[in-house]
């Protein structure tokens, strides 16, 4: 719980200056953005999977903010001591500073860094037990614009878990994206 709290803390103060961030990109030249995709991970031995969804704005032409949120939808069964267990991610959030690099006017290449969360459900000898872990997040990626508004994202994030047990992860994960 209080995991939770720190978490949804930031958030709130997040979201209360986001509003007239996003206010102000939407009656300039700022950019804002949406994503939807996959994300593979693996961690400790296990591939897990989820739906992704991220809303960013782009505030300069290389530097922007963005909100991340996933759903798992899909497990592993991984093997520990000769007892087979299930792990799957439930959900995650993080928020992170985003760095673009403009290499051709349809090509950005992205640095990203930010905080999260992510809660795991396990499986073991028929007993579930659900655990969250904050981490610090960071990674890189490229995007490619068809047009004006639509693309595609791929990168890769390194999520190291802080105060748990939880094994750090690798992402990858692949999305469409769109500009409002």
């Amino acid at each position: 719980m209080k995991t939770l709290m720190s978490l949804v803390a930031p958030m709130a103060v997040l979201s209360v200056v986001a509003v007239p961030v996003l206010a102000n990109a939407q009656s300039s030249d700022k950019e804002i953005y949406g994503t939807l995709g996959y994300a593979g991970s693996r961690a400790g031995g296990a591939d897990t999977g989820a739906v992704q969804g991220r809303l960013g704005a782009k505030l300069t032409p290389h530097f922007g903010v963005e909100g991340e949120l996933s759903g798992g939808v899909k497990d592993d069964n991984i093997d520990r001591a000769g007892v087979r267990s299930s792990i799957e991610q439930t959900h995650s959030a993080a928020v992170y500073g985003v760095g673009f690099l403009p290499v051709t006017p349809n090509i950005d290449l992205i640095g990203r860094v930010g905080y999260g969360n992510t809660q795991f459900k396990e499986k073991l000898a028929g007993v579930e037990t659900k655990y969250d872990a904050d981490s610090v997040n960071y990674g890189v990626g490229a995007q490619y614009k068809f047009d004006d508004k639509n693309g595609v994202r791929i990168d890769y994030t390194r999520q190291q878990f802080r105060d748990s047990d939880a094994a750090d992860a690798n992402v990858v994960s692949v999305g469409y994206a769109r500009r409002f």
